[in-house]
């Protein structure tokens, strides 16, 4: 892709290249600098994160009116590639909270929920969050046990269960979760809220003590009666497992995106170092093995890269079309996160006991490139989405 390095060509306009670029010195000089120590700490890295929402990087995609950017989704990866590539967990905290978050609203949100919460979010004011999974149920949605009721009068669901690896959610202000309200319908049962997280009855509960993406804050959220308005149910009862998927269809593009961003530092550093290590009388690099290395890298850097596009230009189209771009989104997931893991391994390979070393970035490219492969849907998800869509079976 032309202006993002030596990719392959695709014509950027004026307005891509400027977020890119945008996104690309913000990265470079405010969170690079922060990120080794951001991850030794675990701390919720609050003040690049209302920068990066003063950029309008917090809601790209999400119209002017409702407080973001007004960009498109190639924008969106382009600029998640570059936050990536500094620190993958502003790149995590960012991808949850325009494709999950912002994206669901914008789809499924009424015009007073758009205007209360997708405006302060979108505009980086607020942190939003999506909470799905559950200690018992992780891909299979079906299973959740929260539940949720209306009360005798009609006016609020009363909400009880738990739910676990919610990115974003011990500083969230606002989560889209789902509960069931039919239990009996399976996942045509399931319904989404928006909660308010400073409500009585909702409880963040231990902050995960994670491998990698250290600096953004995960956790469980427990809710004991927690009373939601009817107007914060976000669509319509038993909507909710397909405004899961269809948000997680935008969610698997960011990831990508992330990937794609760890996996391109990492090579970065990989190819720097075969240039200026010697052994044995010349620069590692002269030798074949360390070649192989670095072609393999770099050919399937490169793969994920229009895999990515062409997911983002799906996506596009289905702004107009109301096409699914599921297909295309699950192919970049899957290729652009395994090939994280396969680059920084390689990486670690190529530095060898300094790769190990906590004195430079690369085994925290190799940690944080790990979760890639199960957030938003395992690599193993993936294969199974992606057969099913060309084989024909529901």
């Amino acid at each position: 892709m032309s202006d993002t390095g030596n990719g392959p060509s695709l014509t950027l306009t004026e307005e891509h290249k400027m977020i890119q670029k945008a996104a690309r010195d913000f990265a470079q000089k405010e969170i690079a600098p922060i990120a080794a120590e951001f991850d030794e700490s675990g701390e919720f890295p609050y003040e690049t994160i209302k920068k990066m929402g003063e950029l309008g990087l917090m809601g790209i995609e999400i119209p002017e009116e409702y407080g973001g950017a007004g960009l498109d989704t190639l924008a969106y990866v382009l600029a998640l590639e570059e936050i990536s590539k500094a620190d993958a967990a502003h790149g995590t905290i960012m991808s949850v909270n325009n494709s999950l978050f912002c994206y669901g609203l914008l789809r499924f949100g009424t015009e007073e929920q758009k205007q209360k919460y997708l405006v302060p979010v979108a505009s980086g004011q607020k942190i939003g969050a999506y909470s799905l999974t559950e200690p018992m149920s992780g891909s299979d949605a079906a299973t959740m046990r929260t539940r949720a009721r209306l009360n005798d009068s009609g006016t609020h669901y009363i909400l009880n269960g738990r739910k676990s690896w919610v990115t974003s959610a011990p500083v969230a202000d606002y989560v889209v979760l789902f509960a069931m309200t039919d239990p009996e319908k399976g996942h045509r049962g399931i319904t989404a809220f928006i909660l308010e997280t400073d409500k009585p009855g909702f409880i963040r509960g231990k902050k995960e003590p994670k491998l990698g993406i250290r600096a953004s804050a995960t956790s469980e959220i427990v809710l004991e009666d927690y009373e939601c308005p009817v107007e914060n149910r976000l669509g319509e009862e038993g909507q909710g497992f397909k405004i899961a998927m269809t948000v997680l269809d935008a969610g698997r593009i960011g990831i990508a995106a992330q990937a794609l961003g760890i996996a391109e530092a990492a090579y970065e550093a990989a190819v720097e170092y075969a240039r200026e290590r010697h052994a044995f009388g010349k620069p590692i690099g002269a030798f074949q093995m360390i070649q192989q290395k670095i072609a393999d890298m770099k050919t399937r850097i490169e793969a994920s890269r229009l895999l990515i596009i062409n997911a983002a230009l799906a996506k596009e189209r289905a702004k107009t079309t109301g096409e699914r771009f599921t297909l295309e989104a699950a192919m970049a997931k899957l290729f652009a996160s395994e090939t994280a893991a396969y680059v920084t391994d390689e990486t670690v390979q190529i530095f060898g006991g300094m790769g190990y070393s906590k004195e430079l970035p690369i085994e925290r490219y190799y940690r944080d490139a790990r979760i890639t492969r199960i957030y938003e849907g395992t690599s193993e998800i993936q294969r199974i989405v992606i057969a099913r869509n060309q084989l024909g079976i529901r």
